[in-house]
């Protein structure tokens, strides 16, 4: 049963649920309690899904890396079939609930989004290190489900500001994975963008990057998507952005980019 858990990489599964449920809480609609647990658990059952097809599928360099030699496909915890079946399994429930509960739409952009991960970016991650800004669309779909779940559109700005927001606060933070974890990389051959760096961490451009975040962030009150508690929004996001630039920490910065999303769900709460 540990084996299994750990394929779900729960905490990434939960995550997704939760981004997906800020895309819902941002709808300026009635709350329907029931859609939005459906919301939560349809995608977090996808995200589930794609980690377990992904282990599959990334068996072999997963036993190369240190970081992910133990985990149940490389150790021999559960083989390759058990571990389709119960992606399969995953899949289905995930597509099932938020086809009844979601409508038809954010059902197609759940598989689209999950279609894009494993045959788009699983392949192109060992070709070239630009499949890390391909790879993180997928991360910007699942608030995109929850808007439309509620019953939006996915070309509706108010989403597509907050999808563009996520998605800015994907590159930094997988930067920074393949910069802690680079000789694990490229033991198992997957090209990394390459930097001239100085001693300080992290390098420039990702603080650059960060900066971007947080002009995004702040924007968009000044567009209408944030409406309440304005200087909330402007202190409680600040904090993590300005650890992310100022800070030498890498513990901290990890942090930091940790919390961007739970805080940005919460703070959309706080506008219902």
């Amino acid at each position: 049963m540990v084996a299994i858990f750990r394929l779900f990489r729960p905490r990434l599964a939960l995550l997704n649920g939760a981004t997906a449920v800020g895309g819902y809480l941002l709808f300026p609609g009635v709350i329907d309690p029931v859609r939005l647990v459906a919301v939560f658990t349809g995608v977090a059952l996808l995200a589930a899904a794609g980690s377990v097809f992904n282990q599959v599928l990334e068996r072999d360099i997963d036993r190369l890396m240190e970081r992910t030699r133990l985990r149940p496909l490389p150790a021999g915890g559960i083989t390759p079939l058990i571990a389709t079946a119960i992606g399969c399994g995953c899949l289905v429930a995930g597509l099932l609930v938020l086809a009844v509960e979601g409508e038809l739409l954010p059902m197609l952009l759940g598989a689209a989004a999950l279609a894009w991960y494993l045959g788009v970016y699983t392949p192109l991650k060992k070709r070239t290190p630009m499949a890390l800004a391909i790879g993180a669309l997928c991360g910007a779909i699942p608030p995109v489900i929850g808007w439309c779940s509620a019953g939006g559109e996915p070309a509706d700005y108010p989403i597509v500001l907050l999808a563009g927001l996520l998605y800015l606060w994907q590159i930094p933070h997988f930067w920074l994975l393949q910069q802690r974890h680079a000789d694990d990389y490229r033991r198992a051959g997957i090209p990394l963008l390459q930097f001239r760096r100085s001693d300080s961490y992290p390098h420039g451009l990702c603080r650059l990057w960060v900066a971007a975040l947080a002009v995004g962030a702040m924007l968009l009150p000044a567009f209408g998507v944030i409406g309440h508690f304005i200087p909330l929004w402007y202190v409680a996001l600040s904090l993590p952005l300005g650890v992310i630039v100022l800070s030498r920490s890498e513990t901290a910065i990890v942090s930091s980019l940790n919390l961007f999303p739970l805080l940005l769900t919460l703070l959309l709460f706080t506008q219902r």
